[in-house]
């Protein structure tokens, strides 16, 4: 048995409202479209209403090399990373009690907005006092489902290892990869709904006693994973690496590929443990987008009770890529949500093209 105790979260200092943003688009990219002004409104129909930055407004309208976008990254990383570890650990609103870095046998770390040798990990284990065992799993690349993943791996990580506290730490800082001679449709979307974030989340094994520990009434017990990988869809969603750094691909096709490749995938999963898409009483989902939450709806039959709090971090932070989902999983936690017996699909897409999903039933103290 398996169970996500505490969630902590670090959000970057420099909030933006979406009409800044317009602003910013219209300077950047005046000369880039005939038609600018039809393409703006993009902004506002995704109905996100504010999102958080790693640096102020004046610092985009500048270029910046690969290598300063890097070393930026890499700075952000650690001090975001480290406040989201404490936050985690001495979270009061989730915990009886503070977890001690000693407790914790593993850390996953996912991002693919920056690049890092050691991984960003070895240098917030540098930063705080963890023990020097400490197993390090670095994931790199897998965007968007990148969170969920990690959740995964955790996940399996708990099932071997029983006694085991591991903490997955995703850090997405998808600003400081803006491209300004990207001239592409898919920058101005990408400029229109990205955002940056930190997040980590801690993950038990079943001899942990997560009911001496946790505040809470009941917690998600994780009860399994999917993942699953759609076969020469590499131009869906990802990243061109070039000498300026990385340049956003992101399909206009996502919205249908969701309604029709997905659930398929969701109702085998689901078909394991016996269970169908009307007995999911909650998904936490990863908001990539307006139009993805109506995919989820048309697609899976889910409504907006499945999906508004997925919809409401959407709208305060925007698509912050595999960070995402852990606010939606923070909030179903500080929330107290979920109640016992009731199941849970924790859902992500990403490159590949990909899909990770978990699947989770409240259990009660």
């Amino acid at each position: 048995m398996v169970y996500a105790l505490s969630v902590g979260k670090a959000i970057p200092q420099y909030e933006m409202s979406q009409e800044t943003t317009v602003e910013f688009a219209k300077e950047i990219f005046h000369d880039s479209f005939k038609d600018l002004e039809r393409l703006l409104p993009v902004f506002k129909n995704g109905e996100i209403e504010r999102r958080q930055f790693a640096e102020p407004l004046e610092w985009y309208k500048q270029t910046h090399t690969f290598e300063e976008k890097n070393e930026l990254y890499i700075d952000r990383a650690v001090t975001y990373g480290v406040e989201a570890v404490k936050n985690c650990l001495t979270n009061h609103t989730l915990l009886q009690q503070d977890i001690h870095y000693k407790e914790i046998d593993a850390i996953f770390f996912i991002s693919t907005t920056g690049i890092s040798t050691p991984s960003i990990d070895a240098k917030i284990m540098n930063c705080l006092p963890f023990k020097e065992t400490t197993k390090r799993i670095p994931i790199w690349g897998l965007g968007c489902a990148g969170g969920a993943a990690g959740l995964s791996r955790a996940y399996e990580y708990c099932l071997a290892f029983p006694e085991a506290m591991v903490l997955v730490i995703s850090v997405e800082l998808c600003s400081l990869t803006f491209q300004h001679d990207d001239k592409t449709k898919s920058n101005l979307i990408g400029t229109s709904l990205f955002a940056d974030g930190v997040a980590c989340t801690c993950i038990t094994g079943s001899h942990v006693n997560w009911k001496k520990r946790s505040k809470l009434a009941s917690l998600p017990r994780l009860l399994g994973t999917r993942s699953t990988f759609m076969k020469d869809s590499e131009d869906v969603m990802g990243w061109n690496i070039k000498n300026n750094g990385l340049y956003v691909v992101f399909s206009r096709d996502i919205p249908s590929i969701i309604k029709k490749w997905l659930k398929p995938q969701v109702i085998d999963f689901l078909k394991e443990y016996d269970l169908e898409v009307k007995d999911i009483n909650h998904f936490i989902a990863h908001p990539g987008g307006k139009k993805v939450l109506d995919a989820y709806m048309d697609g899976l039959g889910f409504n907006e009770h499945h999906l508004h709090i997925s919809k409401e971090i959407l709208i305060k932070h925007g698509n912050m890529s595999s960070v995402t989902v852990m606010y939606v999983l923070e909030q179903y936690l500080k929330r107290e949500v979920g109640k016992p017996g009731e199941h849970g699909l924790i859902g992500a897409l990403g490159p590949g093209f990909s899909s990770e999903m978990l699947l989770v039933k409240w259990e009660g103290k």
